[in-house]
């Protein structure tokens, strides 16, 4: 079941393939591609010419990129040199960039030419500026580039052979606030392409993944970069998610796997409907993975494209995947599927810690090879998280007797009203089943007397919205405690890469409005 040989050294797993597979393209772009050898060949020399110019191990290396083979070669030969990589979202905004690189402490950052005096700025305001290579067309006249790093002469570069060091500094999504470093090894990373992509998904040598999940994430990375890596596959990476785009992409027939989060899936069903298309090529397998998939949207494209769309659950500080459904048999539509195997999960009282009966709602906590290291330079945080060898994932869960998981919302989130606990997940599964209704988010504010009750965003498909019938909807499928006091119609839904809700946005407009 569990692939162990894709559990190996960054240099071992390309030396693997350039001498496997050395012609086949392992990455390409709308600018360029990679074949295997070259990737190999080329990540050695970068990795040895940073060492070569005073990048030591264990030093910090942001990597501040759109999405592209850049990225991928900057985060492999960074692994090569002994490096820890620091992914930022090339979109994040410039207190959020500043924040990671100081919180990180990262003494090199490789970006796009396109950015090159926004790195400037911080690199005046730093007390100990970081080293800058640029990538990109433009490159060339920006300073020392990426392109002269993979060209030069070079010795040997590291490669060290301690995969359960910490290699990886991925800062949380934010959901709640301020987001928080979290230390992942490569062990623990290349764990769940060893037990989820290539056991349970089938990834293989011969899969063509069409990718337009952001890199900077755990998902992505995760997926994207290490999952293709270890099992040999080729991937055209998208930089930005379009799902004309994607459609179009498709129809050629080249794709086998599509992973995505699920608004991507929701978006390309609208896209899909909306020009008559039935067909998704030859895809074989669509994953989901980031935030909760609705068992309607399931349910949906399934029914359309008749293509498997199989839901996962996972979290940056377990290496991406804890649950994920399998390829095949059934299975409880709106499940995040089964432990992956080698994981222990428990569903306890967040006030007892005992175990809850099978169909109830408890905290999902977790144990395995792929939980971080702890939250950088936050240790109260940690010993918060990390408790007696079990991650407290702060997410809500219940099984059911087949052992599937269903995720129903976070403790934090939860709205308690007059005393009933409301999760805002459940009321969203209902209110996005409304025709008029595109997508939507619940927030909890406060109220004189029930403590808190429930509040509902809603992006509706015409701009137009009848909250009359949409109410009449909710009553039809919740208690009456659960129906939402105010509505509010949006133009979006504020969001991480991943796809999940960032509330306090939400709750921040409520209180400037």
């Amino acid at each position: 079941m569990l692939h162990v040989d894709l559990i190996a050294p960054i240099a071992t797993l390309l030396g693997r393939h350039a001498k496997q597979r050395p012609a086949q393209v392992a990455y390409w772009d709308s600018l360029r591609s990679v074949t295997y050898a070259e990737l190999a060949t080329r990540t050695a020399s970068i990795a040895a010419n940073l060492a070569k110019a005073g990048l030591r191990e264990g030093d910090k290396v942001a990597l501040y990129l759109p999405n592209g083979v850049d990225w991928i070669e900057s985060c492999l030969a960074a692994l090569r040199a002994g490096a820890v990589v620091v992914p930022i979202s090339f979109d994040a905004a410039e207190g959020e960039i500043s924040y990671r690189l100081s919180d990180a402490g990262c003494s090199l950052v490789i970006t796009a030419a396109a950015r090159k005096e926004l790195i400037a700025k911080f690199c005046r305001e730093a007390p100990i500026p970081p080293s800058v290579i640029f990538t990109g067309p433009d490159a060339a006249n920006a300073g020392s580039t990426l392109t002269d790093l993979a060209r030069g002469e070079a010795t040997n570069p590291l490669d060290p052979d301690d995969i359960d060091r910490a290699s990886f500094i991925i800062y949380t999504s934010g959901t709640t606030g301020r987001a928080k470093g979290v230390l992942l090894s490569l062990r623990g990373m290349l764990w769940i392409a060893a037990a989820c992509w290539a056991p349970i998904c089938e990834l293989t040598e011969k899969d063509v993944v069409l990718s337009p999940l952001p890199l900077f994430h755990s998902y992505g990375l995760n997926l994207s970069v290490l999952g293709v890596l270890a099992v040999g596959a080729s991937e055209h990476i998208m930089e930005k998610f379009s799902p004309q785009q994607v459609l179009d992409l498709l129809q050629t027939g080249k794709y086998s796997v599509l992973p995505g989060v699920p608004t991507m899936f929701h978006y390309l069903l609208h896209r899909a409907k909306e020009i008559g298309l039935e067909r998704l090529g030859s895809i074989r397998l669509c994953i989901s993975a980031g935030a909760i998939l609705p068992a309607a949207l399931n349910k949906a494209f399934e029914q359309r494209f008749k293509a498997r769309l199989l839901d996962g659950y996972g979290i940056t500080e377990t290496s991406t995947m804890i649950t994920m459904n399998w390829l095949h048999g059934a299975r409880p539509m709106g499940s995040c599927g089964l432990p992956v195997p080698g994981l222990a999960v428990r569903i306890v009282d967040p006030s007892s810690l005992e175990d809850v009966p099978t169909g109830e709602e408890g905290e999902l906590i977790v144990r395995g090879p792929n939980l971080m290291h702890g939250y950088y330079n936050k240790p109260a945080e940690t010993a918060s998280a990390l408790r007696k060898g079990w991650y407290h994932t702060g997410d809500l869960a219940k099984s059911d007797a087949s052992g599937y998981l269903t995720i129903t919302g976070r403790i934090k989130e939860l709205i308690i009203r007059g005393g009933q606990n409301i999760a805002p997940a459940e009321i969203e599964e209902v209110v996005v089943r409304h025709p008029q209704v595109t997508d939507c988010a619940v927030v909890g504010i406060r109220h004189a007397t029930l403590g808190e009750v429930p509040c509902l965003f809603v992006v509706a498909k015409t701009n137009e919205l009848d909250v009359a019938s949409l109410m009449d909807h909710c009553k039809a499928y919740l208690s009456s405690y659960k129906i939402p006091e105010a509505t509010h119609l949006v133009s979006e839904i504020p969001r991480t890469g991943s796809g999940k809700i960032m509330r306090f946005k939400l709750v921040e407009a409520l209180g400037r409005a």
